[in-house]
């Protein structure tokens, strides 16, 4: 076998591997963001979220050229020339000949922290580092004797410049709905959460498609990597088989036979003819090999995927117990405060024995609906400062359960589905993964309130 054979079946093989991991790696990222549930404002906490919502901030910056207030905005000036060059003709005839193209003569843009606000609340997003895209606000096709054509462009032309320049900006105007994927950490100057690069986050996302367009769009990656890798180590096994030069002929023939070029269907044939009784080994060889070790290494990030997804159902879980103690601590100084307002109304006491009976341990019920009625039936009892506050922190506390409860509930749903889903439910089966519970409260609703920032 000569060593030209064994080179370029080695780039083939080295290529479907490439491929292979480019291809597992867009499937994982599918595997996470359809895993993950989308999350409120209110009820984000540590770890990974899905948010979507409007982005606002009370000061941003003006886009360049379009002059719109953004979050984030890039720009770029091309500028078109047409020259006369000198060529030679076969003969060493010289010709003058006219070429036409573009080049870049200005670029530059800016990105700003913002809010992302939604029905429960804000989220402050800081978005350096993310993988961020955005809309055209901005594409004009202007000519030198134009105010814009020197105003934002250089003043120095390039050479041949046909006195046209194409504007373009891309940007995030104020108010627009983003989806953003990342991971949520605490603000250092509040007690809030906030989103921001974190190199243990595989993706960090900050967009105006939706999420169904970005899992559309990683699933026909995949596909794609995994064809031209199936494609790779079929050619590079038939190289080894039949030799280079009747696999090239063959290929450049029929790409030849699509673009009509002449004496195409020769090549093709006389290519074929050389590999034609390796194709079907190198199929059974080359494609079955390529997709049994890419059955095994999607076992291996299936199996993680899936340890990952367990994880963050006991994460979230976890989320409502943190809600659950600071509730309990509330009840308790709420059980003191409520005893000195106007024990001998009905409401009031109905309220307070149900305060105790949660610090008791009754089943979990929520107190916000009572304590909503109270404040409108008794406006003297809602003039307290303590009981005012301690209601809004109550009330907060049991919208933060409910959405915390709504999270895990999903999360635990789509960790569920996993483990019914084939072919994930053969491997969950051959490691034992069991369902994962909902979490059941009675009467835990989101209020809602206005949003400030």
């Amino acid at each position: 076998m000569q060593s030209d054979t064994v080179i370029i079946a080695g780039v083939g093989f080295f290529t479907a591997t490439i491929s292979l991991f480019l291809a597992l790696g867009d499937n994982r990222k599918q595997r996470l963001l359809d895993d993950t549930p989308i999350s409120k404002a209110l009820g984000v906490f540590i770890g990974e979220v899905e948010l979507v919502g409007k982005c606002v901030r009370k000061d941003p910056p003006l886009s360049y050229l379009a002059g719109k207030p953004c979050v984030q905005y890039r720009w770029n000036i091309i500028e078109h020339w047409e020259r006369i060059t000198v060529k030679f003709s076969s003969k060493g005839i010289p010709y003058p000949s006219t070429e036409r193209g573009s080049e870049l003569v200005a670029s530059g843009g800016g990105a700003v922290g913002f809010y992302l606000q939604d029905e429960t609340g804000v989220v402050w997003i800081e978005p350096k580092g993310a993988e961020l895209t955005s809309r055209v606000i901005f594409s004009e096709f202007i000519h030198r004797d134009e105010k814009m054509y020197y105003a934002k462009g250089p003043a120095e032309e390039v050479g041949g410049s046909t006195g046209y320049r194409t504007f373009t900006e891309h940007a995030l105007p104020i108010g627009t709905t983003l989806f953003i994927r990342g991971r949520a950490s605490e603000r250092p100057d509040a007690v809030a959460a906030q989103i921001k690069y974190d190199e243990r986050e595989e993706m960090f996302i900050i967009t105006d498609k939706k999420e169904a367009e970005l899992s559309l769009r990683m699933g026909f990656l995949s596909t794609w990597l995994n064809f031209a890798g199936a494609t790779a180590a079929f050619l590079s096994v038939l190289v080894l088989f039949a030799g280079p030069s009747p696999v090239f002929a063959s290929i450049f023939g029929f790409l030849d036979m699509v673009f009509g070029k002449k004496h195409s269907t020769e090549m093709f044939n006389r290519g074929l003819d050389g590999v034609h009784g390796y194709v079907f080994v190198s199929l059974l060889l080359g494609v079955g090999l390529y997709h049994l070790t890419r059955g095994l290494f999607w076992s291996w990030m299936a199996f993680n995927s899936m340890i990952g997804l367990r994880n963050r159902v006991a994460q979230a879980y976890s989320l409502i117990d943190v809600q659950l103690k600071r509730r309990k601590d509330l009840i308790e100084r709420f059980v003191v405060c409520v005893k000195g307002f106007r024990e001998h109304e009905a409401s009031v006491q109905t309220l307070l024995a149900a305060a105790r009976a949660q610090v008791g341990g009754d089943p979990l019920k929520a107190l916000a609906p009572g304590i909503l009625a109270v404040i409108e039936s008794y406006p003297e009892i809602r003039a307290q400062g303590l009981f005012n506050d301690l209601s809004k922190q109550l009330i907060e506390t049991e919208d933060r359960i409910a959405l915390a409860r709504g999270y895990h509930n999903n999360i635990a749903t789509f960790y569920n589905t996993r483990l019914e889903r084939i072919p994930d439910s053969y491997l969950a089966n051959f490691v034992k993964m069991k369902p994962e519970p909902l979490f059941e409260a009675e009467g835990f609703t989101y209020h809602p309130s206005a949003v400030a920032f």
